[in-house]
Order: structure tokens, then C-alpha cells, then sequence
């Protein structure tokens, strides 16, 4: 995909043995130190009534403007220039608007931050809870921290679930990612949705781990969320798009989607 070409080699993305920023590896200690099932679940309750405050669109993104994230191993820029990064790589190929959509609000989620959460319950590589852990997970060695190790009826066999009950069925680390699905799931196309679902899924959509899990519209969704990812990865680069420019553009975009305002 030209559109994504960078004179960064794809090598050099996700380099998680000498991360380009120093707050990595702590950011991943926390994550998998403290993102147990319990949490997960607890988190799901507290803000899935989407009872925090109504707001815009344009007012979740401008909160982005002030974010970078502790997770991302290639580059500091706010979240809304690495979102335009991503839609406009999709819109220089030529994929439908729905995607270029969702490219651009992929991240969103990340308001979470504004209501107090810290980075670690909010932002990184997401992975399911209630199992045992794989080894594809970045820094697994993390997790030996995590109480969850010793609770044998989450580290044995598929843990609390069946082989083949499907990934909706799955209690996933809590983060943006399951956050922004439940807020838009009832207005994007459902490769959309799980582009945002699972787009920090790396161990599933890159690593080929938790297969196990799987239903039939996993595995027929999946390309999706592969197709979505090296627009995410492969898009970041130093050049901080012009917003202006291009806001006429995405302000359409989301009215044509998007209900005026949403309840957060």
C-alpha cells in the first residue's frame, strides 16, 4: 500500500526490545500487573451506561489533542494527528468512507482518560482475560505479577470460557477499544465494528494466538481487522497533518455516520 509507505522499514514499527520511548516497558509492567478479569469486568459496568457527559464529536477529539500515549513505541504525536494519518492513507487508497471513518475515530476511546483513567485501563495491546495468558503478548513476562496467575480456574485449559464461544463472549483487557465499540456499534457496518473492537488484538490479528476462541464470524472477520491494521501501524510519521484543511471533509464524513452528539 503506497499510500502508508514511509522511509521507515516495517521492521523498525512495534521494536518492543528498544522501544523509541522510554515509557514503555512501564507503561506494560502496569497493564499487565493490573488489568485482571475482575477489573475488566468491573470497568465494562461502570462505563457502559454512557452516563459520564454528552458531548460532540469535535469536543472528544479536541480532548485527544492533549493525549500521547505511554504505550506507543514509535511515535509522541497527539492522538488526532495519528488518526488523520490513518484515514487519509485509507482515502489516498481509494477504501469506502466507512473505513476512512473508522480510521479516523479508531482511537476515540481514549476519552476514557479524560474521566480519570490512567493509561494503563485505557490505551496498549489488548488481550483476554479469564484464560490463560499467551506467550504472543507483549511483554508477557509482565503478567507473572498479575493476580490472576494464581487463580487456577483462569490458567487452566480456555479458562472461564468454551473452545469456540466467540469473541464477543470474551471479557477482553478494558481499554478504548471495547469502550468506542459499544459507543458506535449501533451506527458502523460490522467489519467497522470490529476494526475498533479489536484493533489492539495484536496477539490474535498478528500473532495467530487464542484461535481457540473463535467463532464462524471471527474467522470471517478477521481479515478486516487485518486489513485495518497497517493503515494504524505503517501511517505514523513525523509529519503532523493540517487540520484545518481537512476538517470540512471528516465533519461530513461523521454527520453522515454519526448522531450530532453522544452520550460518553
Amino acid at each position: 500500500m503506497e499510500a502508508v509507505a514511509t522511509p521507515k522499514p516495517k521492521d523498525a514499527y512495534r521494536n518492543y526490545d528498544a522501544p523509541a520511548r522510554d515509557t514503555v516497558r512501564e507503561f506494560y509492567r502496569l497493564n499487565h500487573t493490573h488489568q485482571t478479569h475482575d477489573f475488566a469486568v468491573a470497568k465494562k459496568a461502570e462505563y457502559l451506561r454512557f452516563d459520564r457527559r454528552e458531548m460532540t464529536w469535535w469536543e472528544a477529539l479536541d480532548y485527544l489533542n492533549t493525549l500521547v500515549d505511554d504505550s506507543d513505541p514509535d511515535i509522541a504525536l497527539p492522538q488526532v494527528d495519528h488518526l488523520l494519518q490513518t484515514a487519509e492513507a485509507m482515502r489516498a487508497d481509494g477504501q469506502p468512507d466507512w473505513m476512512v471513518l473508522t480510521g479516523f475515530i479508531h482511537d476515540l476511546g481514549k476519552v476514557l482518560c479524560l474521566f480519570g483513567e490512567p493509561q494503563w485501563a485505557v490505551v496498549g495491546d489488548t488481550f483476554p482475560t479469564g484464560c490463560p495468558y499467551s506467550p504472543k503478548v507483549v511483554y508477557s513476562e509482565f503478567f507473572a505479577a498479575n493476580p490472576d496467575m494464581q487463580r487456577r480456574e483462569f490458567q487452566t485449559g480456555t479458562g472461564v470460557y468454551s473452545e469456540g464461544c466467540g469473541l464477543s463472549n470474551v471479557h477482553m483487557s478494558w481499554g478504548h477499544d471495547e469502550y468506542l465499540y459499544h459507543l458506535t456499534k449501533d451506527y458502523l457496518p460490522q467489519p467497522a465494528q470490529y476494526m475498533i473492537r479489536f484493533h489492539s488484538f495484536y496477539a490474535w490479528h498478528r500473532e495467530g494466538a487464542y484461535a481457540y476462541l473463535q467463532d464462524d464470524t471471527d474467522r470471517a472477520m478477521l481479515p478486516w481487522v487485518q486489513k485495518f491494521n497497517p493503515y494504524d501501524l505503517y501511517s505514523k510519521n513525523p509529519d503532523r497533518p493540517k487540520l484545518a484543511d481537512l476538517k470540512p471533509y471528516y465533519e461530513d464524513l461523521m454527520a453522515k455516520y454519526l448522531p450530532a452528539t453522544i452520550k460518553f
